[in-house]
């Protein structure tokens, strides 16, 4: 399975920024490694095995999710710079996830990818958590495909104080890697302090204030209950940090 990411990833190098008929290579090779997510109904939030909740983390609510397709691995600094030109990474790696992204450069870069004919987004608060767990094949775990953080995610302990490879931990249940370390990553939604209201139909909550925008998964400096699938937290759009990517999503139509 490890191999078989590793080739994956190798399969999108290219280097420098991108023209034309490189973008069209790029998203033939991002949409082969796009995981389709059979859509369901989940509890989302504070659920019994998230241990140490925090408060943003209730209540707990059934949220229906549409099929939709979410990336396997989240966005490599390699990606990033074959269509943005630049790597603005603070620790280089080609095969690493990108960080020190902030909101705002997301959007940028899914518009370049979308400019030459692509369809993606950024998650939805829900997809991502709904993903995380599993979908429909979710086994209860605190994180994303396993009871052992150390597993599944890149953290404090074992992460040598860096980002680390994708693809490298075991996958969770939908064969997606590091949902529960690595870099955390910005979804969609903006910021709300609870559950209360949340939209039931999995779609992003952009109503309110939305300087402030969520991000998920834990990282490469994060402690265990930070990379548990229900954990949240979130920052200003335009923020940026060593620790903060993305993972790519994209609508499916039946």
């Amino acid at each position: 399975m490890k191999k078989t990411a590793v080739t994956l990833l190798l399969a999108i190098c290219l280097c420098g920024p991108a023209v034309a008929q490189d973008l069209q290579d790029i998203l033939s090779r991002i949409d082969a490694q796009m995981v389709r997510v059979e859509g369901g109904s989940f509890t989302m939030g504070c659920t019994p095995e998230q241990y140490t909740c925090q408060a943003d983390e209730k209540p707990a609510h059934r949220v229906e999710i549409a099929t939709f397709q979410i990336g396997a691995f989240e966005v490599t600094q390699d990606l990033w710079l074959s269509v943005m030109g630049e790597n603005p990474s603070a620790f280089p790696c080609a095969e690493c996830p990108v960080e020190t992204v902030s909101w705002d450069d997301t959007q940028a870069f899914i518009a370049a990818l979308n400019a030459a004919g692509g369809h993606y987004r950024l998650p939805s608060e829900a997809e991502w958590e709904y993903a995380a767990r599993g979908g429909r094949m979710a086994r209860g775990h605190p994180y994303a495909g396993s009871s052992d953080w150390a597993e599944v995610a890149w953290y404090y302990e074992n992460s040598d104080n860096r980002t680390q490879p994708v693809g490298r931990l075991l996958p969770n249940e939908l064969g997606l890697y590091d949902m529960s370390g690595n870099a955390r990553e910005w979804v969609q939604d903006c910021y709300q302090a609870s559950y209360d209201g949340a939209p039931a139909d999995g779609s992003a909550w952009t109503q309110g204030d939305c300087i402030d925008r969520v991000i998920r998964s834990g990282s490469w400096y994060g402690k265990p209950s930070y990379v548990r699938t229900a954990n949240r937290f979130w920052y200003a759009t335009y923020f940026r940090n060593n620790n903060l990517g993305l993972r790519l999503a994209r609508s499916v139509s039946e």
